[in-house]
């Protein structure tokens, strides 16, 4: 079964996300920041996919950096942003290379169609 770490500042909509994926069959973990996220990739647990959120409350851009940081930390990792904004060139320029994307709001079946896609990378 694989492990989703889900990273988001909006408790809600991380509950929701969390029950998605639980009921697609997924393990969850979740942080909702950057710092929390880092200390769980630096733990012994396994985990597959790195779901975050691009705008992040204490950074602009916190999700990206979380994510080359985690890509730093384990390198097999694979990543999803998500946001409700636009994405920008500028914004693309700083994800990581093989990273995936899922628009806000999304349906369990995006959600799940995104993170099959992720796992199959």
């Amino acid at each position: 079964m694989a492990v989703i770490l889900i990273v988001e500042d909006d408790f809600l909509i991380c509950e929701l996300a969390g029950m998605m994926m639980k009921d697609c069959g997924y393990c969850i973990s979740s942080a909702s920041d950057v710092d929390e996220a880092l200390e769980l990739l630096r733990s012994p647990q396994n985990i597959d996919v790195l779901f975050t959120d691009i705008y992040l409350k204490k950074s602009v851009y916190g999700g990206c950096e979380l994510a080359k940081k985690a890509i730093l930390l384990r390198p097999s990792l694979r990543v999803l942003y998500t946001t409700g904004n636009a994405i920008t060139a500028e914004l693309k320029y700083l994800f990581v290379d093989g990273s995936l994307f899922l628009g806000k709001p999304y349906t369990v079946s995006q959600l799940q169609q995104s993170m099959a896609h992720a796992l199959a990378v």
